[in-house]
Parts: C-alpha cells; structure tokens; sequence
C-alpha cells in the first residue's frame, strides 16, 4: 500500500520531529565525547613530555608557554572533528647557551690575522638595499659627492623659550639638489635613512652660512615665517652622513671613473 506524505504526516505523533533532533544531539554528543577523552590522555602526555624538554634546553618561558597554547588549539580543533589552519613551522628559539656560542665563533673569526674569505663588507649591506628608494638612493649619492648640506627648522619665539611651538622642521633643498622623482616626500626619506644608520640630523651648522639663505628664499619656508608670527625663532642645523652612511655609500655608490 502506498502511503502518500500527507498521510504519514498524520500518522507520525506529534513531537516526533524535536524527538529525531533531540536523538541526533545525543548521539553527536557521545562521539564528540569519546574524542575528547582520548584527546585528554593522549595530549596531556605528549604535551607534558615536550614542556619538560624545552625546559631542560634553558628554552624562555613565554616562547615555551605560546607553543603550548597553539598545540592545544590546534588538538582541540581535532578532537571536535573541525578543520584547523595549516600548522605552520615553529620558529626556532635559540637558547642564551646558542646564542652565547655564536657571538664566541664570532669573536674568535675576527681574531684571525688574515681570513681568506670575501668578509671586508658588512653584511648588513644586502638588507640595506633592499630597504631604500630610489630616490633614497639619489640622496645617499648627493650627500657622499657634495658633503653635508643646511637644513633649518622654525619655531615661535617666545620669551625664555618657554611655551615656544615648533612650525616646521627639517626645512632643506636635498630634494631639489638630488633630482628626486618624488620630492614631496623628502622627510620620509630622510627618516628612512637615519633609522638605518646612514643618514644623522645634527646640529652642526654647515661652514658657509650663505647656503642657508637660498632655502629661506623658498615659498615653503616663507610660509612657515609667517605662521610662527612676529620675530619667528630658526635654527641653523645640517644633515650628513654618519661614518657607517659614507662606509655604505663608498662600497654600494661608488663615484664615477674618470
């Protein structure tokens, strides 16, 4: 006999569909159940043994602690049947016995009278390179070739200097002098290339005061007098490169062959 869907519908008792959910629950209840307990055992031990090794090793605490946490996440995620982002490879953590070794192997090598190997560079150069512009790079060459060059900031003058503003800082003609494509961005340039090491802000005036004359001549410069109000306050200061900046520049920009 053939029973159509609206007829078993009225035979099926009433509830029967929260019955089949309620069923579906438990059983999926018990299965999630059993992987939890296994996963109990079975991570605890291995975790165990792992944490004790890599406190035997001198291995940080933090670092230990943050790889625990992970592994348990990522074994959670299994034991509930729920996929997890791909492990990625841990980064190795050295121990201050590792890194004492190495810093020894280092002193012993510079110890050597002579090393045959290709070592007179530093080997932060490669880095460096890869860390500048351009444009960067026109600056570097601009400083090595022409020296030090006038830079100005200007502030509001106040008595005493107490409550003095500063309006602009920085205020130089590097980008005109080096042909930058982008000259607008002179001051992330400029702070690029001191967190590198290469490029020092100092205070040291340059030794011919007329060269600061051409960059008060500038609009930008005018603009910035102007809003410091009446007797606005400039200092005279220079930006050069550091020792390891002409280092860097006589071995990466080399000047032209005659």
């Amino acid at each position: 006999m053939i029973v159509t869907a609206s007829e078993q519908q009225q035979r099926e008792p009433e509830g029967a569909p929260a019955l089949t959910t309620a069923l579906g629950l438990a059983r999926l209840g018990m299965t999630v159940g059993r992987r939890a307990l296994s996963w109990t055992g079975e991570t605890t031990l291995r975790t165990g043994q792992h944490v004790l090794a890599r406190v035997r090793n001198g291995d940080p605490p933090v670092a230990i602690a943050e790889e625990v946490t992970k592994d348990l996440r990522e074994a959670l995620h299994d034991a509930l049947g729920e996929p997890s982002a791909p492990r990625s490879e841990p980064q190795p953590v050295e121990s201050e016995v590792g890194l004492r070794a190495r810093g020894e192997a280092l002193l012993e090598e510079s110890a050597k009278v002579c090393n045959t190997g290709d070592d007179r560079e530093h080997p932060a150069y490669a880095r460096m390179l890869s860390e500048i512009t351009p444009d960067e790079a026109r600056v570097l060459r601009l400083l090595a070739r022409a020296g030090a060059q006038p830079a100005l900031d200007i502030r509001t003058n106040r008595p005493l200097g107490i409550g003095s503003e500063l309006i602009a800082d920085g205020l130089t003609m590097i980008g005109e002098y080096a042909g930058l494509r982008y000259g607008d961005r002179i001051h992330p340039y400029l702070t690029n290339l001191n967190r590198l090491g290469l490029v020092l802000f100092s205070k040291e005036q340059v030794e011919d005061p007329e060269r600061y004359q051409l960059i008060e001549a500038q609009p930008r410069v005018a603009e910035a007098l102007e809003r410091a109000g009446r007797a606005p306050k400039i200092i005279y200061r220079s930006i050069r490169l550091t020792s390891f900046g002409r280092a860097f520049c006589a071995t990466c920009f080399p000047p032209p062959e005659d």
